[in-house]
């Protein structure tokens, strides 16, 4: 898949001698870079060369073709001419595959879903104050599969009542009713018969861990937020409290099982490639992994997250997804005989993706979504085949109810126990 890093995407092309430029304008990082409007364009006064070499190689990183860049950009072809350029043209001219020229040509799929539709940041300093406007996020919100278990309790009492309904209503009635909170959400993608209902499913836990179980979790930090031209891979920091992770701001945690699994690596790339919109709600990103592999690291960050890296040497956090105890599966039994995660890997290697096979693999991941400071557990998804993936559009709605109250200018916040 593309990578995140900024020297891959902007290559030897027109945009090279613009970076410190871009850098100065606060479009230091891939996604944001490539939401760049044509107003943007004109306020650093890019040329129309440089504005036509971000349009391509922004529509080669959604296609996973960035080995294409540089050669198809000193053609001094534009997009649309390239597009229209024949099998034999691209092949012969541009050496590009059979494979690659039908992902290149296909002006419909990509393999990052783009940013909603007129969602626009000027630059990434106005992105420290989340957007109040969540109607730029509908576009984002469609029908999702996954079995959702929503707990609500009604202040004071604790009695809970669980709803299996569609994360809108859910959160559609948390709006209109009043002394409701949100206790959180758990999900999950169902469960399918393995080896004609021979083989049982491991059994996952359907309440939100209690915050307990992660605010005192022991991590360290493994890299930093990508920035250009920053080392690669930092020494691992002192250990800390994961609460120091999100005190001032809620985090989103994706728990990888393997840095080095096809389906794991695309999952990442899939939520970081949406970071202008966690920025522009304020909430951070953090990928944990339970095993330091150093030369896994490097492969992972920043190619396919740039974020933030965490080891949870004690798998607390996986733990915690497991209701106090590890969620495993074994190759055999939880892929080769699981058609769901069959399908899960072949989504993952439509994106052009590399792999490897090294370290632990059967220790299921997942994600949760924590408030600021000590407010809880909003959301917490776990993958209970391999390969499965929290649904964005699910994940960016949650998001949108845990908005810092200060910079939300007065938006209220339920609270989340």
């Amino acid at each position: 898949m593309a990578s995140f890093s900024m020297e891959d995407f902007i290559g030897n092309g027109a945009l090279k001698g613009l970076l410190p430029k871009l850098v100065e304008e606060g479009w230091d990082d891939v996604p944001t870079l490539k939401i760049m409007n044509s107003e943007d364009m004109d306020a650093i006064n890019m040329t129309q060369q440089q504005k036509a070499a971000l349009e391509l190689r922004s529509y080669l990183h959604d296609r996973a073709l960035m080995q294409y860049g540089d050669k198809l950009e000193s053609s001094g072809k534009f997009l649309p001419e390239l597009l229209n350029l024949s099998i034999t043209d691209l092949s012969s001219q541009f050496g590009m595959k059979r494979g690659h020229i039908a992902r290149f040509t296909d002006r419909n799929s990509a393999c990052a879903d783009p940013l909603p539709a007129g969602y626009t940041l000027r630059t990434k300093r106005m992105m420290s104050t989340p957007s109040r406007n969540n109607s730029i996020l509908k576009s984002e919100l469609s029908s999702v599969n996954s079995r959702k278990i929503l707990s609500i309790s009604r202040a004071p009492t604790r009695a809970n009542s669980i709803y299996d309904r569609s994360l809108e209503q859910a959160v559609s009635e948390i709006k209109i009713k009043d002394g409701l909170v949100i206790k959180g959400i758990v999900a999950a993608e169902p469960a399918e018969p393995r080896a004609c209902g021979c083989v049982q499913p491991p059994p996952i836990v359907e309440d939100v861990c209690p915050y307990s179980a992660i605010e005192n979790v022991s991590v360290q930090k493994l890299a930093p937020e990508y920035k250009i031209g920053m080392e690669r891979l930092v020494k691992t920091t002192p250990p800390m409290k994961a609460s120091e992770l999100w005190r001032d701001k809620p985090a989103v945690l994706l728990c990888i099982r393997r840095p080095g699994c096809i389906m794991c690596r695309a999952e990442a790339h899939k939520l970081y490639a949406k970071k202008p919109i966690f920025d522009a709600l304020g909430i951070q990103l953090f990928a944990i992994l339970h095993e330091h592999i150093e030369s896994e690291v490097r492969d992972f960050w920043p190619r396919y997250w740039g974020g933030v890296v965490i080891f949870d040497r004690t798998m607390g956090f996986f733990k915690a997804l497991g209701g106090g105890k590890l969620l495993k599966d074994r190759f055999i039994t939880g892929f080769i005989f699981n058609p769901r995660a069959i399908a899960n890997y072949k989504r993952a290697k439509a994106t052009g993706i590399e792999q490897n096979f090294k370290g632990e693999g059967e220790i299921k991941g997942g994600l949760f979504l924590v408030g600021s400071g000590r407010s809880g557990i909003a959301y917490q998804f776990i993958e209970r085949n391999f390969g499965d993936w929290a649904p964005l559009p699910e994940v960016i709605e949650i998001c949108t109810q845990l908005q810092n109250p200060q910079e939300a200018q007065g938006e209220s916040m339920s609270t989340v126990i």
